[in-house]
């Protein structure tokens, strides 16, 4: 296995900071204010009354959370960017992954039009890690298959939380020592709001009442908090709640996969159109439209006690709780034929046409093909709760201790998922056409798809599914101030993690129950009509069955007979992780002449105990597995920080940093098979090293004017080894797989076995640079000085050597989910009545797959995405305010393709329209 050490020339460059000094000079900067609502003063005011309106007139909304947040970043050592919120919701966005969007360098996935998960700079969903209050933290949720399903990942599913419910976003890109390990992209801190953030009785509430074009649905959203202090401000509680109901229709198409005729069989040999049955041509797996509409239901409650015993020692007590109900229906009308290899080979091609560059069958007309129509229904629920009791006593003016410890959990209940599948077959005439646009085919299904009889009841899938992360933590640190400019920092950490997923399955899939005249087919009045209204299908209308319908008459959820469910020991596993760490560090300051620089520099170790349990299929017999392995981490760290002029901060970082495999790729079900001498282990690997990186940033930021900065950070991480599943041959015995897998094989453990598993594979280097300019326009006249832009850029380049299935060397390129090029930029307008703002964000397209699953293609990928949206407020007085918004104003849609670096075919394409929301704010 890769050690994760560097070799040859590879490792963190030495860095040689030269340090330029450049002055910079303002003139004549003027301050403006805005009177509007205002009634001039009759007289002059004397200079003590100048002092106290110039005190009166704060800076507060969005550009007030811009200030707040750039303090945090220029009051850091290490680089980070952060997101403030004055109050109970006033967050900038509605969905917190939509509002670290804003930071440079981060970029979101979405599912069904809301932000999901979040990559930063061009490290996916896996390599960032998320701690709530202090303590990490993991929530998963379900998704539609195209989407990715349920999380089984250590992907962040932000959209479990309303942004509401927090007070503060810090993304810290840079390590020390005394941050936990995990990361190889950020670290995201999460803050609730507690009691000692306000100045004694504070009432906030909120309303709004969203619309989603597509769906044509108005949905509530409130929000509200309140807090006090008592007894000298030494006694504080905090109590907020935000609760929210989201309708999305979300409209497409889907080919599902291309498979060539060498791959999944051709078509019938004796086609008219010979072309279309040559082996090098593809055709879509299951060309259909789809229709999917989202019902979900937001919760979300904090709590937050705080006490100050005394000047020296200060207790906070906080709870989280969320949970986010779902019902998801989805709608489909297809050819199946395509996707199964004993159906594709009776149909006929009576013609087509083919894409000369793709050998891809973009138009093509079939008799014999088989259609299907179905209805899936899911409800499920995920559920998040945390609670952490942390410390802090000063035992002298220059040492003090700090400690904490929490629990956490999230589980995600997806009880049903239940799919009613009716075919016809045999059927003359379908045909499909993408040759005039690859989003919107056009398809002929040979009958009337709107037509409800004739249809037979083809399956009927039941696949609940459930998966449970849960944080048990405890930690101890101290401060130790040695000096004037001189500190000693330290501590220890525990952390428990555990992960269980689990899945069943009807243990009689393929029995298709009767009707009372005892036979399949579905009478006319258990069917109803599908049909599309956000975009234009061809045709936008079918006949569906009635799930609801169906479902009481065969009583399908009683789970007795041919409806019993069994687990699916695929996706039935847990992991389980004890991480024991110490840190050690030191914060200095000195001077390199006339040059202030500080900084900090500390080594963290850890050491980790992993249990990995699973069910391994030997032969025909199940048995399950439990692997256990440690392995533990040294990670040094540097971070520095140059005054170069009290507004000019030049910063450098350099660090060893580790992510820890994907829970998926770390599951020890295999399939061992040894069958005339050929051996084969298929599945997962418990034994994979960590992910592990060397790291150098160096960053530049001026702070030219109050509320403005302009910056500049360039980064480099040499990744030694990556996690990929290929193909390997190897004596079992270096598997890491235990010895009782081969009991009866006849096999042992010196055998060589080819290991069809994830493997620790060579890494490459990833490198990018980041740009950040914010500045409120206050050197223009009049109300001009209200108005202020922030603007970023992200460039990411990485270079990983992908391997084939064979454990050859393959593409090197991107990781998947880079995207190269991103950034946002908002413009903004705060005054004392009127607050208005409009952001663009832009993501270049990036791999999903590489290499891609069907033979023929080099990777699966992304469309460029590009989202609009905009805000207005009013102040009514001092208390009230009124709002409008608008949410993906462009209806920016997802398009998903597979191909080469030359040409592309289409995968999945969505619409979930635009929203807006018309609300009101009360602050007492």
């Amino acid at each position: 296995m890769n050690s994760g050490t560097p070799t040859g020339g590879r490792g963190i460059r030495r860095a040689v900071l030269t340090v330029a000094v450049g002055l910079a000079l303002q003139a004549g900067a003027a301050n403006a204010q805005d009177n509007a609502g205002q009634d001039q003063a009759a007289t002059a005011p004397t200079q003590d009354e100048q002092a106290v309106n110039l005190d009166a007139v704060s800076v507060t909304g969005y550009r007030a959370s811009l200030e707040k947040a750039m303090d945090i970043k220029r009051a850091e050592t290490g680089m980070v960017d952060a997101i403030v919120a004055e109050d109970i919701a006033n967050f900038p966005d509605l969905n917190l992954a939509e509002s670290l969007q804003r930071i440079p360098g981060v970029v979101i996935t979405r599912d069904a039009g809301e932000g999901r998960n979040i990559s930063v700079r061009g490290l996916g969903p896996d390599f960032t890690r998320v701690r709530i209050n202090g303590m990490e933290a993991l929530t998963t949720v379900g998704g539609s298959d195209q989407s990715g399903g349920s999380n089984r990942s250590r992907g962040f599913d932000f959209n479990v939380f309303a942004s509401d419910l927090f007070s503060q976003l810090v993304v810290r890109k840079t390590a020390s020592a005394d941050v936990e390990e995990g990361s190889l992209g950020a670290t995201v801190d999460l803050r609730t709001a507690r009691p000692f953030d306000y100045d004694g009785f504070t009432f906030a509430a909120s309303g709004q009442a969203g619309y989603n074009d597509m769906a044509d649905k108005v949905n509530p959203r409130v929000a509200g908090l309140i807090a006090n202090t008592w007894a000298d401000g030494r006694f504080g509680a905090l109590l907020s709640v935000a609760y929210s109901e989201r309708q999305v229709r979300e409209e497409g198409s889907n080919s599902g996969r291309w498979y060539s005729g060498t791959s999944n069989r051709g078509f019938n040999p004796d086609s008219p159109y010979s072309q279309a049955v040559s082996p090098d041509v593809y055709a879509p797996y299951f060309p259909r439209y789809t229709l999917l509409e989202h019902d979900q239901k937001r919760l979300g409650v904090t709590g937050s006690l705080q006490f100050k015993l005394d000047d020296d020692t200060e207790f906070s007590l906080d709870g989280l709780y969320s949970k986010i109900d779902a019902r998801r229906v989805e709608k489909y009308i297809e050819a199946i034929s395509f996707a199964y290899p004993n159906q594709k080979p009776n149909m006929v091609v009576t013609d087509g046409e083919i894409d000369p560059v793709s050998g891809g069958l973009l138009y093509g007309q079939f008799d014999n093909a088989g259609i299907r129509s179905e209805q899936r229904l899911d409800k499920w629920n995920t559920v998040f709760k945390q609670l952490s009791l942390s410390g802090e006593h000063r035992f002298s003016d220059s040492f003090k201790i700090n400690g904490q410890v929490g629990t956490s959990s999230s589980k995600h209940d997806n009880p049903i998922q239940t799919t009613i599948i009716m075919d016809k077959v045999g059927v003359d005439g379908y045909s499909y056409d993408y040759r005039d646009s690859a989003k919107f085919p056009v398809f002929d299904y040979g009958v009337d798809p709107t037509d409800p009889n004739g249809w037979s009841l083809a399956e009927i899938r039941l696949r609940p599914q459930y998966v449970e992360n849960q944080f048990d933590t405890g930690s101890l640190d101290f401060t130790w101030n040695m000096g004037p400019s001189f500190s000693l920092k330290g501590g220890i950490l525990a952390k428990n993690y555990t992960f269980r997923t689990n899945e069943y399955r009807r243990s009689a899939e393929a029995v298709v129950p009767t009707f009372a005249d005892g036979t399949t087919t579905v009478p006319a009045e258990l069917t109803e009509l599908a049909k599309l209204q956000g975009i234009t299908g061809h045709p936008g209308s079918w006949a569906i069955p009635d799930l609801t319908a169906i479902s009481d008459l065969l009583d399908i959820n009683s789970g007795t007979g041919i409806y019993t469910l069994n687990q699916r020991t695929a996706n039935v596993r847990n992991v389980g992780e004890k991480d024991r760490g110490a840190w050690l560090m030191a914060d200095f300051g000195f001077d390199v002449g006339s040059v202030p620089v500080s900084g900090n520099v500390g080594v963290r170790y850890v050491q980790t105990s992993q249990t990995s349990t699973g069910y391994a299929t030997v032969g025909t017999s199940l048995l399950q597995t439990t692997v256990s392995r440690k392995y533990d981490d040294t990670l040094p760290s540097l971070n520095l920080v140059a005054e170069i002029t009290p507004d000019f901060l030049i910063r450098f970082g350099a660090a060893k940093v580790m992510a820890r495999p994907s829970l998926g790729s770390l599951n020890p079900g295999v399939a061992v098979s040894v069958t005339s001498g050929h051996n084969y282990v298929n599945g997962g690997n418990p034994a994979l090293d960590p992910i592990r990186a060397d790291t150098a940033d160096l960053g530049f930021e001026w702070y030219f004017q109050e509320g403005a900065m302009l910056g500049l950070a360039l980064f480099y991480k040499d990744i030694a080894s990556f996690v990929q599943g290929t193909s390997t041959v190897m004596p079992y015995s270096q598997s890491g797989l235990p010895a009782a897998l081969l009991n009866g094989t006849g096999a042992t453990v010196n055998d060589e076995f080819t290991f069809t598993v994830p493997l620790n594979t060579p890494g490459g280097e990833l490198k990018g640079a980041e740009f950040n300019y914010t500045q409120p326009f206050s050197f223009l006249p009049g109300k001009w000085a209200n108005l202020g832009a922030q603007l970023n850029y992200t460039y990411v380049d990485s270079q990983i050597q992908y391997l084939t299935a064979t454990g050859a060397s393959s593409l090197k390129t991107d990781l998947t989910g880079l995207s190269k090029n991103s950034y946002n930029g908002t413009l903004f307008y705060e005054g004392q009545r009127l607050g208005a703002r409009v952001s663009y964000t832009h993501r270049d397209g990036y791999y999903t797959q590489v290499p891609a699953s069907v033979p023929g293609f080099d990777f699966h990928g992304m469309n460029a995405v590009n989202t609009v949206d905009a805000s207005l407020s009013w102040k009514l007085n001092k208390r009230l305010e009124l709002s409008l918004e608008g949410i993906n104003l462009t209806n920016a849609s997802s398009y998903e393709w597979v191909g080469t670096s030359s040409w592309k075919l289409p995968l999945t394409y969505t619409e979930t329209g635009r929203e807006i929301l018309l609300g009101v704010r009360y602050k007492l």
